[in-house]
């Protein structure tokens, strides 16, 4: 499995890519291959501000359903338009082209609390 150094995970298995005061949340390499081929991608909360650990969407995939949480809270600047046509760049790209909203961070502290590379690594080796 992929883990990239530069971000930061949680236990749920989403992933928040930091730019200046803005975020890029998808979910990992790890939590895509578990959930297998995703058929669906339900978020609709743009413009909403929501808490960390808030579910913000889930993900369809062919034998479940999995929500997504906010692994920092921040309000919702957009959504990845391109999973509406091809919800399985999640599959195939979950740290690039799979990303699934942009949020401008309320409290970037929050972030403090997260895994990094190593610590998530470990988690998923268990």
């Amino acid at each position: 499995m992929k883990v990239l150094e530069n971000l930061k995970y949680t236990k749920d298995h989403e992933w928040i890519r930091v730019e200046g005061e803005e975020a890029v949340i998808g979910i990992t390499d790890f939590a895509q291959h578990e959930l297998g081929d995703i058929v669906f991608v339900d978020v609709t909360c743009d413009g909403a501000t929501l808490n960390k650990e808030e579910v913000f969407g889930s993900i369809e995939a062919v034998k479940t359903v999995s929500d997504v949480f906010m692994p920092a809270g921040g309000e919702v600047l957009e959504i990845n338009p391109a999973l509406d046509a091809d919800p399985a760049l999640i599959n195939t790209d979950p740290y690039g082209e799979g990303w699934i909203i942009r949020i401008k961070l309320t409290n970037p502290a929050e972030l403090n609390d997260l895994l990094d590379a190593a610590a998530y690594t470990q988690l998923i080796a268990q």
